[in-house]
């Protein structure tokens, strides 16, 4: 005769949880895959484009893509679209893209660039916040000697931060 085993009790459905994220914390998992599949391995490349080859290359170019020799990450090829008549001096500038991206990157990700013509959408200038509150005025003349209009706008809000509040900085709440 066959023993026939009492049946078990099916395993409790796993809970989901932990701690609510900010989208932000998630958008960068969300968009990796996206941009891996269209042959991005990292979306700063599109997203810093500008920093990497200056503002007067970035205003007629976006990178399309980065496609790797099958299973390595170094020897690829950078894609770009270039609008019109600036893909010849695009061409001619290549070995010095090539080299910004590897600085960027940090090793030798891509070893030639690929120049299409296409269209390519002005990139929109990032307006610093406005400043919410006036700033003190003992504080507004150390600030005057920065160039650079972001980090001011920066330092200013900070500034203005700091003198709303009153009374000592409360950094969490401890247990009770």
């Amino acid at each position: 005769m066959s023993k026939r085993r009492p049946p078990t009790e099916p395993a409790p459905p796993a809970r989901r949880g932990g701690a609510a994220r900010a989208v932000s914390e998630l958008l960068p998992d969300a968009t990796r895959t996206a941009f891996r599949r269209f042959g991005f391995v990292q979306s700063a490349v599109v997203t810093r484009w500008g920093e990497i080859v200056g503002s007067r290359y970035a205003g007629v170019s976006a990178p399309e893509s980065i496609r790797f020799p099958m299973g390595e990450r170094t020897g690829g090829t950078l894609n770009l679209v270039v609008r019109g008549a600036h893909a010849t001096m695009m061409q001619h500038i290549a070995p010095e893209i090539v080299e910004r991206v590897n600085r960027f990157f940090g090793y030798a990700a891509v070893a030639r660039v690929i120049i299409r013509q296409g269209d390519v959408p002005a990139p929109r200038p990032r307006a610093a916040p406005p400043s919410l509150k006036p700033v003190p005025a003992e504080l507004g003349m150390s600030l005057r000697t920065i160039a650079d209009p972001e980090l001011k706008a920066v330092l200013e809000a900070l500034a203005a931060g700091v003198a709303s509040t009153r009374g000592t900085p409360v950094i969490g709440k401890g247990e009770e």
